[in-house]
C-alpha cells in the first residue's frame, strides 16, 4: 500500500538509465524544476562524480530484477523508463520485453502515478514486422507500459541533435571527415530531428500531465529533411565547404554500419540500429504534446539552432553526457576482483614503478589527462593498430576519446576503457571495453615512498577466459616491456617536464 504523500512535498521521480546520455541530463533538469530524484543504477558508483550527485538519491538495482525494481519504486510518484537492451545480444528484444513487464507490474503495485518513456518514432503505414529490431522493440516496450494500468506518456523521437548524442556524433564525423562521400541510400530518407534541449523539456513537463493522459506523443523539431540535407546544413553551420554526397543502393544497413564504424567514433554495433531506423521516413504525425507542455518562444528548436548549440557545447568543453556514457553494449561490467583466484581462474598482472622528480599534483595531472588527444604515452602506432583491430571486430576502438579534456569522473568512457574507480590525486582504475578473451584493467597510482619522493605505480591486470584468454596473455607478454614499460617511463617524464604536465 502506497504511503500518502504530503501535498506540500515535491514529487519523487525515479530515473532509470541515469548513467546514459538522456538520463544523465534529465536528472539535473528535474532537480532544477523542484522535483526530488531517485536514480536506479546497476553500479551507483558510476554516478557519484556527476555535479548533481549530492542532490539526488541513488539505489542499486536492475530493471530485470523485480525485487530491486520494487524497492526503487517505493514512494515514487513519477517513474522515467530510459533503458533498453540494444546490443546486449541476439535476444535483446526478449530482454527489453521482460524488463518492461517487470517495471510495469511493479509500478502498478507501488501505486506510481505516472510512467514516462522515451522511445523511437516509427514510420507511418509500415507493418511492425518490417521495422528494424531496434524500432520494433522500442514500440513493444511502449505498448507494455501503456497497458500497465499506470498512466503512461510514451514520447517518440527520431534523430536527437545534441552534443554527445550518437546521432549527432555520427552526423558530425561523417560530415567533417569526408568532403566527398559515397553513401548508403538511407541518406535520402526524410527524417524530423529534434534538439535534445526540447526532448528534456518535454520529459520534465510530463511529470505533471493530467492523470487521464495515457498515450504516445511524437516529439520532433520543426524541420523535415533527408540525412543528406542534414549533412550539408551541418557543414554550412560548422563553416565547412559544401560536401559532395553520392548515394548508392549497394550499401546495406549492415555494410553501412561497418563503414560508419570505421569513419566515426560510433561503433558498428550502435551504428547499425541507427542506420536501420532510417530505412523508412520517420516524421511526426502530431504535436499534441504542446497542449500539455507548451512550447516557449523559439521552441521547438530548428535544426541549425540545435547544431549551433551542440557545437558551442563541444567548443566550450561543456558536454555533460555522451552516447558512450552508458555501458557499451557487450562490454564487460564486472568490477576488479580482489581474489586472485576469482571465478576459478588466474589473474595475471604486470607491475611497473618509477620515482618521479615532480610533485604528486603534477603527476596526477598527467594521469588524469591520459587518453584522447594526449594518447597513451607509448608506441602511438601500436595503440592505433589495436584500436583499429578492435573496431574491425565490432568493438569501440580508440575513437570515443574523452568527455572532458582535463577532468575524469567515475563511469566516463576513455577510448576503449571505462573509468571504474577514481580517487582524485591518488588512483585511476580503468576497465577494458575492447573485445578481449577475458577481462582487463589498468591501474595508475600516485604514491610516496619512505623518503617522501613521488612514486608512479602502474598495474595491468588480465583475467583470461578459457584457452583463448590464456593464449592471448602469453602472446602479448613479450611486448609488455615496450608498451607498459614505455608508458611508465613517458608518464614520469611528462610529469617532470616544465609546466608540470599541464
Amino acid at each position: 500500500m502506497r504511503t500518502r504523500r504530503d501535498p506540500e512535498e515535491p514529487p519523487l521521480c525515479l530515473v532509470t538509465g541515469a548513467s546514459g546520455y538522456i538520463g544523465g541530463r534529465l536528472v539535473p533538469e528535474l532537480l532544477d524544476a523542484g522535483h526530488r530524484v531517485r536514480c536506479l543504477a546497476r553500479n551507483p558508483g558510476a554516478l557519484r562524480d556527476h555535479p548533481w550527485a549530492g542532490r539526488a538519491e541513488t539505489v542499486r538495482g536492475d530493471v530485470t530484477d523485480a525485487e530491486s525494481v520494487a524497492a526503487a519504486l517505493d514512494g515514487v510518484d513519477v517513474a522515467y523508463y530510459l533503458v533498453h537492451a540494444l546490443g546486449s545480444g541476439r535476444d535483446f528484444e526478449e530482454t527489453d520485453r521482460r524488463a518492461a513487464r517487470v517495471f510495469a507490474e511493479r509500478a502498478r503495485a507501488a501505486g506510481v502515478r505516472r510512467i514516462v518513456y522515451l522511445g523511437g518514432l516509427t514510420p507511418e503505414g509500415v507493418p511492425e514486422r518490417e521495422l528494424s529490431p531496434h524500432l520494433r522493440s522500442r514500440a513493444e516496450v511502449g505498448r507494455i507500459l501503456l497497458e500497465s494500468g499506470v498512466p503512461t506518456a510514451v514520447l517518440r523521437a527520431a534523430v536527437v541533435i545534441g552534443s554527445g548524442s550518437a546521432s549527432f556524433e555520427m552526423l558530425r564525423y561523417l560530415t567533417e571527415r569526408l568532403p566527398l562521400m559515397i553513401t548508403p541510400s538511407w541518406v535520402r530518407t526524410p527524417v524530423q530531428p529534434v534538439a535534445v534541449r526540447d526532448v528534456l523539456r518535454y520529459l520534465v513537463g510530463c511529470a505533471r500531465l493530467p492523470e487521464e493522459v495515457n498515450r504516445t506523443f511524437d516529439v520532433c523539431g520543426p524541420d523535415v529533411m533527408t540525412y543528406r540535407a542534414m549533412m550539408r546544413r551541418y557543414a554550412a553551420v560548422a563553416g565547412l565547404p559544401r560536401r559532395v554526397i553520392l548515394p548508392v543502393p549497394l550499401l546495406t544497413p549492415g555494410l553501412s554500419s561497418l563503414w560508419v564504424g570505421l569513419v566515426t567514433p560510433v561503433p558498428a554495433s550502435l551504428a547499425r540500429p541507427l542506420a536501420e531506423s532510417l530505412r523508412h521516413p520517420v516524421t511526426a504525425r502530431e504535436h499534441d504534446i504542446a497542449r500539455y507542455v507548451p512550447d516557449p518562444p523559439g521552441h521547438p528548436l530548428g535544426f541549425e539552432a540545435g547544431v549551433e548549440l551542440a557545437l558551442r557545447r563541444i567548443k566550450e568543453a561543456e558536454v555533460s553526457t555522451r552516447w558512450s556514457s552508458a555501458a557499451t553494449p557487450g562490454a564487460p561490467s564486472e568490477p576488479l576482483p580482489t581474489d586472485p583466484d576469482w571465478a576459478g581462474g588466474s589473474l595475471y598482472t604486470d607491475h611497473r614503478s618509477r620515482v618521479v622528480d615532480a610533485p604528486p599534483e603534477a603527476l596526477w595531472r598527467v594521469i588524469e589527462g591520459i587518453g584522447g588527444e594526449n594518447g597513451w604515452y607509448s608506441l602511438p602506432l601500436a595503440w592505433s593498430v589495436r584500436g583499429f583491430l578492435d573496431r574491425l571486430v565490432g568493438g569501440v576502438g580508440l575513437r570515443r576519446g574523452r568527455r572532458d579534456a582535463a577532468r575524469l569522473r567515475a563511469g566516463d568512457s576513455l577510448d576503449f576503457w571505462r573509468v571504474e574507480e577514481l580517487e582524485r590525486g591518488r588512483l585511476l582504475r580503468l576497465r577494458a571495453e575492447m573485445r578481449l578473451p577475458g577481462l582487463a584493467w589498468l591501474e595508475l597510482r600516485v604514491a610516496r615512498d619512505a623518503r617522501g619522493r613521488t612514486v608512479y605505480r602502474q598495474r595491468a591486470l588480465f583475467h583470461p577466459r578459457g584457452l583463448a584468454g590464456q593464449a592471448y596473455w602469453w602472446s602479448v607478454v613479450p611486448f609488455h616491456a615496450v608498451v607498459f614499460g614505455g608508458m611508465a617511463r613517458n608518464i614520469a617524464r611528462a610529469a617532470e617536464a616544465p609546466g608540470d604536465g599541464a
